[in-house]
């Protein structure tokens, strides 16, 4: 074996990507829940590639023959059910699990110096992500995949000048028609999921090169003894690497839960008209976005203005680049920032989590308002920032992780 292993060293730095990323890589040791959902994200997109890889042996990218092919993959394939919903329930869970990601970040200042770039590429996957969830909506050729697709590529239609070119560009055609179906199926199986897994890649280069954040927003490469390994840090493997089988077991069985027992989730993973074939002269009363979509959504509507709705939707997104340079506060972690940075982050949680449900109700006048009011609050967040984190009473960070053995 050792023979094999030097063999395949002089022609493929194996071992040395293995020390590198794994055995020599020194993370924080006071890692904890929080810091599970990273690895999670990267479990949940295996799962989709490989029970992806299945629906497409049997799914036809066919306007007549789309949906016909999805109930055959459900009643007559072997497991066809089984890895059907697993896709539907691994698409909602990658949200699930990416936002908690994502929030983790939020709390513990993952995004400060010199994470800002870290940050940006994990954006940049978060849109990769919305793009490949979007794309693979239609491909059900449900009533609501169809609708949702319609609803959503009409706003391209806003922008000045380019829109209704755009939009026709997006489609292929002059309405949601086969020539949709078959690039949004080439998008979602070949071309997103390779960004996706190069974007991965990228971000835990960049992860180890400036090295894992901390609860305590402690920079733990300060800190190092004579053999130049950080005192607060441990090899992420073993250490690591067994502690995360731990977080996928239970996530494993979360998911084994939903996909056995609920895996529409009441409407929130599947929904009931998309179980209705796309009908182009039929409107379903009530076209909504999957859950991972509906804050954004709600921003959307709460514009009266469909442009500056659009604008409103995409800043909504597009503020999040920015939000490295945007905390002025001197410390990183949640653990010593003041009242102020708490109580706006809880403020920005209840808002998103509000839009979030407001985006699945019918757009009445109540509804609306409340989703403006929302609205406001979840910008504020972010445009408020460079002040109130500037003025906020901090406590004093301490020279070396908090870590209490158990």
């Amino acid at each position: 074996m050792d023979k094999l292993v030097a063999w395949i060293d002089r022609r493929y730095p194996m071992s040395k990507l293995w020390n590198e990323h794994l055995a020599e890589y020194y993370a924080p040791k006071n890692f904890n829940f929080w810091y599970f959902f990273g690895s999670l994200a990267l479990v949940v997109l295996v799962i989709q590639i490989l029970s992806g890889i299945f629906l497409t042996m049997n799914y036809k990218p066919d306007a007549e023959m789309a949906f016909a092919s999805v109930e055959y993959i459900m009643r007559d394939v072997e497991w066809g059910w089984l890895i059907r919903y697993m896709h539907s329930t691994g698409a909602s869970l990658f949200f699930v699990v990416i936002y908690l990601h994502m929030f983790r970040g939020l709390m513990y200042g993952s995004y400060r110096s010199p994470r800002e770039l870290l940050w940006v590429i994990g954006m940049f996957l978060y849109l990769a992500l919305m793009a490949e969830a979007f794309m693979g909506y239609l491909l059900p050729w449900g009533q609501m995949s169809f609708w949702g697709a319609q609803v959503i590529i009409s706003l391209f239609g806003a922008i000045p000048f380019v829109g209704d070119s755009l939009a026709l560009w997006i489609r292929g055609d002059f309405v949601i028609a086969d020539a949709t179906l078959n690039r949004f199926f080439a998008f979602h199986v070949i071309l997103v999921p390779l960004i996706l897994v190069m974007l991965v890649a990228v971000h835990i280069i960049a992860l180890h090169e400036v090295g894992s954040n901390n609860p305590d927003g402690v920079e733990i490469k300060k800190n190092k003894n004579a053999d130049g390994i950080p005192v607060d840090g441990i090899p992420f493997h073993p250490y690591y690497s067994v502690k995360d089988i731990v977080g996928v077991v239970v996530f494993l069985m979360v998911f084994s839960m939903i996909v056995f027992f609920a895996p529409e989730f009441g409407g929130w993973f599947l929904e009931k008209d998309n179980f209705i074939p796309a009908d182009p002269l039929k409107t379903p009363e009530h076209i909504v976005p999957l859950w991972y979509f509906t804050p954004f959504y709600a921003i959307l509507r709460a514009v009266p203005d469909k442009f500056l709705g659009v604008v409103a939707m995409g800043g909504a997104i597009a503020v999040l680049f920015i939000l490295p340079w945007l905390d002025r506060s001197p410390v990183k972690s949640m653990r010593y920032k003041g009242p102020l940075f708490k109580i706006a982050t809880f403020i920005f949680v209840i808002s998103f989590i509000a839009l979030g449900y407001l985006g699945t109700q019918p757009a009445t006048e109540l509804f609306t308002d409340m989703a403006r009011l929302f609205s406001i609050l979840y910008f504020a967040y972010f445009l408020l920032m460079p002040f109130y984190s500037a003025i906020d009473k901090t406590k004093p960070v301490p020279d070396r992780v908090t870590f209490k053995a158990h």
